[in-house]
Formats: structure tokens, sequence, C-alpha cells
């Protein structure tokens, strides 16, 4: 067995706890996590069926964990985890799963499939069967603070720009503001008009914010590539950034995978609850809402409808706030079918989108919101994730779908009221 191997072996042992082991002996084998999976719905690969995805992860807990499994290994009659199994499970594990936990939510005796899928990706990791794009994602995070490699400098310019442009004031390292505000690098890069309908929309409102130059990246590569080391070594320095600004709230931005990262798994990945609250952007701004500080000026007559990012809605919780917001500003509103928490995933998410070599798959599965869209029939698309935003335009472009795609946080400011 090579170091390499034997690395990933032992990394899959230790993800075998008390819950892996009882959704494993518990699973019926029933096959309805497969018709929840738009990777094995839209492309008919049996392997694509998520709970087949964790094989690598089952083989180590059957030989390792149960009577037969030892006795087999004892006799050589246990199926092993080998570089082949590895090389094969890896397109599985990362470029036909998002993580998206639809398959989880139908399992009729309770299994979290797409954790099990998660702990099957620190094996892989370990043992080096990742996607390079994923990895050179990973190690620029680390190394550089962002997975795109965006700098401080770069931030700093994109502010520049949008103070001088606008006569708005972007807070940098303000301490004893209620607020921080996490970036991902596609909202610095790809959507930089996000920053300015923050800055916009909590002038209105009158709310202190700030951003840190010591950690403005939301996106945690080590949760996509299945390193939890890493994924905490990412998480403590929004922690030791929110502490020293001594902030009240951290705002996770639009964006899934971020929101997931730092609100649900980040106090587990660092061992304490933080000394601070995490909100994503769209629950902050339902506050304001509700507390009558988000004031518009009017309505569009487009019919629009809402695409529910999975890690938001589905693992997040965050499903009545955007259809709170949208309200505001829509007057004809269409839900897709299977809206809200089981809504079909964009099939982008789960670092897939930073994957390459899963770029012919990623465009095959977006068949299923393509029909999703056909059945509503919209004039134009919200959604609150930067991730799902760059996918989607992808898609209707490779379909022919010509329906704008719109940010709910920057719509809001579009259309905030001039007192």
């Amino acid at each position: 067995m090579s170091a390499s191997l034997e690395k990933g072996v032992n990394a899959l042992k230790q993800q075998v706890d008390s819950s892996v082991a009882a959704f494993f002996s518990s699973c019926v084998h029933c096959g309805m996590c497969a018709d929840t999976c738009l990777f094995q719905t839209e492309t008919g690969n049996p392997a694509s069926t998520p709970i087949a995805k964790a094989e690598p992860l089952r083989r180590v807990w059957k030989s390792e964990y149960t009577l037969l499994g030892r006795i087999g290994k004892m006799f050589g009659l246990s199926k092993k985890v080998d570089e082949k199994l590895l090389t094969e499970w890896e397109t599985m594990v990362y470029d036909n799963c998002t993580l998206c936990g639809r398959c989880s939510m139908v399992c009729p005796v309770g299994n979290d499939i797409a954790l099990m899928i998660r702990k099957t990706r620190e094996g892989m990791a370990a043992a080096g069967h990742a996607p390079e794009g994923l990895i050179g994602a990973t190690n620029r995070s680390i190394k550089i603070g962002s997975p795109m490699g965006v700098k401080l400098p770069a931030l700093l310019a994109q502010i520049r720009h949008l103070e001088e442009d606008t006569g708005l004031k972007v807070p940098v390292d303000v301490e004893g503001a209620e607020y921080m505000l996490l970036l991902s690098s596609m909202e610095i890069m790809n959507f930089p008009e996000f920053m300015e309908a923050i800055a916009r929309i909590f002038d209105k409102a009158g709310a202190t914010w700030t951003i840190s130059s010591e950690a403005f990246e939301a996106t945690n590569s080590g949760i996509q590539i299945g390193v939890s080391d890493l994924a905490a070594e990412l998480v403590q320095r929004v922690v030791d950034a929110a502490e020293k600004l001594k902030v009240k709230t951290v705002i996770s931005p639009e964006c899934g995978h971020a929101y997931m990262a730092i609100r649900w798994d980040g106090p587990n990945l660092v061992g304490k609850a933080f000394s601070f609250k995490v909100r994503h952007i769209l629950e902050v701004l339902d506050t304001f809402r509700e507390e009558g500080r988000l004031k518009l000026k009017d309505k569009i007559s487009e019919k629009v409808t809402y695409h529910d990012p999975c890690q938001i809605s589905r693992r997040g919780g965050v499903i009545d706030q955007p259809r709170r917001l949208i309200d505001l500003f829509a007057d004809d509103f269409v839900e897709m079918p299977d809206a809200g928490k089981m809504n079909w995933c964009c099939g982008a998410g789960g670092g897939v989108s930073s994957n390459e070599r899963a770029d012919e798959v990623r465009l095959q599965v977006f068949k299923r919101k393509k029909a999703q869209l056909e059945e509503v029939q919209p004039d134009a698309i919200i959604s609150a994730c930067s991730n799902c935003r760059i996918h989607i335009e992808d898609g209707l472009e490779e379909y022919g779908m010509d329906i704008p795609l719109m940010s709910l946080t920057e719509t809001l400011a579009e259309h905030l009221a001039d007192d």
C-alpha cells in the first residue's frame, strides 16, 4: 500500500463515527435517493446514485467495523479500498455531487447521505484523489486568502472605484461596527455591484458595518475539497477578525456554500461557539424590512421566479426571507416546481464549479433547472448566490434561453426609495 493510499484509508477510518456506522447499518437500499439527485436523473448513470458515492467509506466501515467484514478481511474476501477504487470514485465524489443535501431529505431512515459523501471526500483528498481545480483553489485560499487569488489590493481598488463613482463609503477595519461583511471572490471580481448594493442599503437603513482587511473572503475551499484541518484554519481567520473588530454579527454574502461553512460548520470546525452571530445577508435584509428600515419606491411588472440556493434554503433554512423581500418589489412572483427546501440544485455547488473536469456534466445536469424554468416561463430569475448566478448564466447560454438573472440584494438596492 502506497503512503498516500494508506493516509487516505486512515482518513476514511477516522470518519467512521457512531453516526456513519448507524447510517450504513440502517440503509435499506431502497433507491429513493436516486430520484432526488440531478446527476443521476439527468445522466442515467447508476454510479451517480447518492448512496453509491460513499462506497469507499462504506468499504472501510464494513471491513473494519463489522463482524462479517472483519471475518471476510481475515480470509481475503472483503472488498478493499485501493488506488483503482479511489481513481474510479473520484469523479463520482467530486464531479457528480454538489453536496446539495436533497438526497438526505428523502431517506426513509433518516440517513444524512450528503454528510457521508462529505466524509468520503476527507479520505479521497488525503489520498491525493481530488480535482486539480479544487487543489489549486484550496492552496490559494490558504496561502493568499482567496480561492481565486484575490488579494487585498484588488479589493481596495474595487472599493476605491465604488466610492469615487457613488460617493458612498465602504468602511474597512472599523472597530465596534454592528456588522462585518464577508465577500466571496466572485462578488469582488465578477459582481462588484453587490458591494455597492450593500453600501446603499446599509446607508439607508442607518446600520454600521465594516469589512476586515485580514479576513474578507467568505469561501471555504477546505470544506469543498474535504480537508477539515484546512477548513478550520479558514474559519479561524474570520473568527479572529470578527473578535478583533468587536463586531456583533458576521454577514455571509450571496453565496450558499459560504453560509453553510461559517454559520453551521464553523463552530464545530474550530471547536467552540462564536462570540458573535452569523447571519446570511437575506436574513439581515429581512430584519431591516421588518423594522421598517427597508423602503422601496416602486415595483417591477415582469413575472419573476426565485432559485433557492441549496445551502441557503435546504440546509440553511433561509426560505421565507427571500420571498418576503421579493414581495417588496415584484407584483408577479411565481414559484418553480419543487421550490423551497426541495428545490433542485443548479449543478455547480460543492466545488463542482471550481473543477474544470466537471464542466460537461455540470451543463448536462442543468437540464433539470431548464425544465423548471420552462414550466413557469418567467421574464426574469432572481437568486442569492454568486456561484449559482455564474452557472445559471452558463446554462441559459448553453440551452439558448434568454432570461435575465438578477441578484436579490442588488435588485433591492436598485428600488430603494430616495427619501
